[in-house]
């Protein structure tokens, strides 16, 4: 099979293949006892920048469960490490700044670096060690974290639950906020097609803390800067992030998007009215479920398959990342049973 003609690339072009592609966001990770064998002794960002490690980690979920797409193993931070910034993922707490960016100073300082000059080579290798394996069976995902953010971690200086610092900026000095944003969706641009370059077929862009903002501050402050984030990136693009329902058509971003990812929040058949017929939606298994006895957990699967025939196409996916706890045969279960189920489209000619 030509890797065109893969039920992912099919969904995300917007046709809908018989058998609904499945991936998990986070399935390479700690769910699995490989992984955490593997990384005994690395730090995360290490792994991360080890191509023979980080290809290995991506390509385990691939061979357990059978999922339709791999999800290059990375973190959101791992281009800012590559532009000189010094950062850390703190074991149980998250990635953690040295030096915050809180003043117009501080954002001349790091916007000066320049995103052309991320050493890509660590993450090119990865990917074409992926690819590779993979042939011509199963995509690859390239990903980055969306400009919001990556502005909340740096601005912050750490994991923050309301991000009241990022989003005071924003209106307090505009004009460091979107020079700080713009450069960010440069790193992250080069980040993506560095990945698209070695070999990716398609990209995924995480914004995990746009829900902590307002539908207004989304479309003034953010959206223009994830669009850039995508712009000149030849490969489809999904977009995602947590807590968007309330400005989910936006994050569309202009038709930049070739699929949206919906959190558990929102069932996909009112996604699907919102974003309209002429995109792919992502989506919605709750994590949260995922520890439910199998009928429980099977019905909804079957309900979010139903309702995702409402859209052009559908990608089955978590509402959010695979939770540390997962036990890891329920992953491959779910796989098993959507790989099964034929899902009668609800849209026109969406075959």
């Amino acid at each position: 099979m030509p890797l065109d003609d893969a039920p992912l690339l099919r969904a995300l072009s917007g046709t809908r293949p018989e058998t609904t592609p499945v991936w998990f966001m986070r399935q390479a990770g700690r769910s699995l006892p490989e992984y955490r064998d593997l990384r005994v002794g690395t730090r995360m960002l290490d792994a991360c920048l080890t191509p023979d490690l980080a290809a290995e980690i991506t390509l385990q979920p691939v061979r357990r469960h059978g999922v339709d797409a791999g999800i290059f193993f990375s973190d959101i931070v791992v281009p800012l490490r590559l532009a000189g910034v010094e950062v850390e993922i703190e074991p149980g707490r998250g990635p953690v700044f040295a030096d915050p960016v809180r003043s117009a100073a501080d954002v001349a300082r790091i916007t000066a670096i320049d995103p052309a000059s991320l050493d890509t080579t660590q993450i090119q290798e990865a990917v074409r060690l992926v690819v590779a394996e993979l042939g011509d069976r199963t995509p690859l995902i390239g990903f980055a974290g969306a400009p919001f953010t990556l502005a909340a971690y740096l601005v912050e200086g750490g994991p923050s639950k309301e991000h009241l610092r990022a989003r005071a900026m924003m209106h307090t000095d505009p004009e460091s906020w979107n020079r700080l944003a713009g450069w960010l969706a440069e790193v992250s641009r080069t980040f993506l097609a560095a990945q698209r370059t070695a070999g990716a077929s398609a990209v995924q862009l995480f914004d995990s803390w746009a829900g902590s903002l307002s539908p207004s501050d989304y479309r003034a402050f953010v959206a223009p800067h994830s669009a850039a984030a995508v712009d000149g990136v030849d490969a489809p693009v999904i977009h995602f992030g947590v807590g968007t329902g309330p400005f989910l058509a936006d994050m569309r971003l202009d038709g930049r998007a070739d699929a949206v990812g919906v959190d558990w929040r929102l069932p996909l058949d009112e996604a699907a009215a919102m974003l309209g017929d002429d995109v792919t939606v992502q989506g919605n298994i709750d994590p949260a479920l995922l520890t439910a006895p199998w009928p429980v957990l099977e019905a909804h699967v079957r309900d979010v398959l139903r309702r995702g025939a409402a859209a052009r196409a559908h990608i089955l996916n978590l509402g959010h990342g695979v939770p540390p706890e997962t036990d890891p045969t329920v992953l491959t279960r779910i796989v098993e049973l959507v790989h099964a189920v034929r899902v009668e489209p609800a849209v026109e000619g969406a075959r």
